[in-house]
């Protein structure tokens, strides 16, 4: 179809410097003999937090020393303090590495360091904030050219999976994840654009910033100081012949309107939302000036998420609660009496015998909780009535939805994490009586006494056992 043209000169004569062919690498710059002590050292505490699979570095001035922490699965870690005397000079060297001014201290400041490490190019999103003692500098790593993980990794529950799959394999509509920052959304939303990921279709995603490259589809981000916002993106791809559309995140009215009208007229709308929980993201919505009935005529349905630490396979113990401890969680101790829990070894402080594994932490990595929300004929008529969430909560539980709490206890029965673990990410007095409502629909039979039941009762009224 070319033929005649030298592509590839013109190529290179369009584009004679790839992306991150100039990045320079961590390691290699660390080890240059002429490189002064604070440049190393900054360049080394890069090194140790890629090292260990940190998400993010906290560099924070105290009043006796400069801490240095790395948040490790989830958690905040003291890593090491460093003299006072540091502290001008490692956060002006941050700054100048993101293309900050250096000169301005009194002001936060965003920024972004790139480099390479190991064959990947890594991504540091910096923050700077004036503190009482200096300059707080925090940095959120993101590897860009990470290998996304797919939905059969992601979801260790079969149904869960499946539906979810479902509702990113529909034509139009919209699908909202919901969760914390750092709740893993972005993966979950890249895992299901990989699935849809084909050269039929026409994918675009607006991101702040872009977390992950996917080959095949257009990725924007967002330029707030040029007026190219989420919902100006949104626009911009209602004229590029769009048939799947990923907003990073619907923080406004105006993104959240044009991503619904988008899901009306015959697109694919994947997109994130802060929110507590599945079902509160109607409300979320509300409070926004979201108009109800234009909610309930797009949305597919909404996932929430949380992610609580994996337990370390090598040194993890078997571990029998009591009653009261199960009972905390809803659970029966004679429900659970052909289960094994699991709980971590954590080594003591100096410790030398340290399970290699987790650093003696007890836990290694971590695996996702999820609450998935389908939208069904009773649930959207409630949604365009604006029914209360109680009310929402009691119809999606009928349909079937697992919560949270749920998912997680099933993590803890398949041994990958602990009740310790679930109690510090899920447990909450709304999500325990959740649970305990689901529960109670699975079964209209009491098995203490064999009593029939209804279902607003939570235990037989007969023999007072608690509905399982």
């Amino acid at each position: 179809m070319f033929g005649g043209i030298d592509i590839g000169g013109a190529a290179s004569a369009a584009n004679p410097l790839e992306d991150g062919a100039v990045t320079e690498d961590l390691e290699a710059s660390s080890r240059q003999d002429s490189l002064s002590p604070v440049l190393s050292l900054v360049d080394r505490i890069l090194i140790e937090a890629l090292t260990s699979s940190a998400s993010d570095i906290h560099i924070e001035p105290q009043e006796n020393g400069l801490l240095i922490r790395f948040r490790q699965d989830g958690v905040l870690r003291n890593i090491e303090t460093l003299p006072k005397t540091l502290t001008p000079a490692v956060t002006s060297r941050l700054k100048i590495m993101a293309d900050l001014d250096i000169a301005e201290r009194r002001l936060p400041q965003d920024g972004r360091i790139r480099r390479g490490f190991r064959g990947r190019t890594m991504d540091f999103r910096v923050s700077t904030l004036p503190s009482r003692h200096g300059e707080k500098v925090v940095l959120r790593l993101l590897d860009s050219g990470a290998t996304q993980l797919g939905l059969d990794t992601l979801f260790t529950d079969s149904h869960a999976r499946a539906v979810l799959r479902e509702m990113g394999g529909k034509p139009f509509g919209m699908v909202l994840v919901t969760g914390p920052t750092g709740s893993g959304k972005s993966t979950t939303l890249y895992a299901l654009l990989a699935e849809r990921n084909d050269p039929g279709i026409n994918i675009s995603t607006v991101e702040d910033p872009i977390e992950y490259t996917l080959k095949g589809i257009t990725q924007t981000q967002v330029n707030r100081d040029k007026g190219y916002d989420f919902s100006t993106a949104l626009r911009a791809f209602m004229r590029q012949d769009p048939d799947v559309l990923l907003v990073g995140e619907t923080r406004d009215l105006e993104t959240a309107r044009t991503a619904i009208e988008a899901a009306l007229t015959g697109h694919l709308v994947l997109t994130t939302l802060h929110c507590n929980d599945a079902v509160s993201a109607f409300a979320r919505l509300d409070e926004m000036g979201v108009e109800p009935f234009l909610v309930s005529a797009s949305l597919l349905g909404v996932v929430s998420q949380r992610l609580v630490r994996r337990l370390c396979p090598d040194c993890c113990q078997p571990h029998r609660p009591g009653s009261e401890e199960l009972a905390h969680f809803g659970l029966v101790a004679s429900d659970e009496s052909q289960i094994t829990f699991y709980r971590p070894l954590v080594a003591a402080a100096g410790s030398s015998d340290v399970c290699p594994s987790c650093q003696g932490r007890g836990y290694s990595g971590r695996v996702g909780a999820y609450e998935i929300l389908t939208m069904t004929e009773s649930l959207s008529s409630a949604v365009a009535k604006r029914a209360s969430t109680q009310e929402l909560r009691r119809l999606a539980l009928e349909g079937g939805m697992k919560t949270l709490l749920g998912y997680g206890l099933d993590l803890v029965r398949q041994g990958l994490t602990s009740l310790d673990e679930v109690e510090r990410m899920l447990l909450t007095d709304t999500g325990l009586e959740s649970e305990r409502r689901a529960r109670a629909l699975s079964t209209l039979t009491c098995k203490g006494c064999g009593a029939g039941l209804q279902d607003e009762w939570l235990e037989c009224p007969y023999c007072l056992r608690v509905r399982s």
